[in-house]
């Protein structure tokens, strides 16, 4: 199976990947107002969990400085995320991602948001390392998208290899992790957000 080519994903060159999506028909009078929730959705990066149950990881929105934020995520935001499982030990229990492109599409029926995450180093420190079980050429890409009657929330893997610009210790847990992921893992955890996102119950 080959990656799907989405707008502003970018190309699968190696490493492992994935395309996790959930869906949802509505009619005409409602899908406005259902994709307005969903925006408003995606753009609360720290109600993420909320919307994923307790088994999830857990996700915080940070300013590129590295303060906590609350408000519509921007280029250069950070999202630190505690995965289920071992943390790396050098950032404390967790891993960073910076977003690095926000992206609005609209015509006609179709409208879309796209936010690009890559791995990142622990902000506030002259850290070295990047502080994520994946390589920095790893990308996430979150999107939610109209069109027509359906509305869709799919997450976008590209490039995922693990992390060897690490600690000793967390390039062995960052080998483990990122192997789990890449043979599918991943794509639970992230399937469990995209129908979070869109359950409107």
């Amino acid at each position: 199976m080959k990656p799907k080519h989405i707008p502003g994903v970018p190309h699968q060159k190696s490493g492992g990947f994935h395309d996790t999506e959930s869906t949802r028909k509505y009619n005409s009078n409602e899908i406005d107002a259902k994709f307005s929730i969903l925006k408003e959705r995606l753009l609360s990066i720290n109600k993420w969990k909320k919307y994923c149950g307790k088994a999830s990881s857990e996700f915080r929105h940070f300013s590129e400085s590295g303060e906590p934020i609350d408000r519509i995520p921007q280029m250069g935001d950070l999202i630190r995320i505690g995965i289920p499982g071992p943390g790396s030990k050098e950032a404390n229990g967790y891993d960073w991602v910076q977003i690095t492109n926000i992206m609005h599409r609209k015509k006609d029926q179709y409208e879309s948001y796209l936010m690009l995450c890559r791995p990142t180093k622990i902000p506030g420190q002259h850290a070295r390392h990047i502080a994520h079980f994946y390589s920095y050429s790893a990308t996430s890409a979150f999107m939610i998208e109209k069109d027509g009657d359906i509305l869709k929330a799919g997450i976008y893997g590209r490039n995922e290899k693990p992390n060897f610009n690490a600690t000793f210790i967390d390039k062995i847990r960052n080998l483990i992790i990122a192997l789990g992921r890449i043979f599918g893992f991943s794509k639970i955890q992230w399937k469990v957000l995209t129908e979070g996102l869109l359950d409107f119950k």
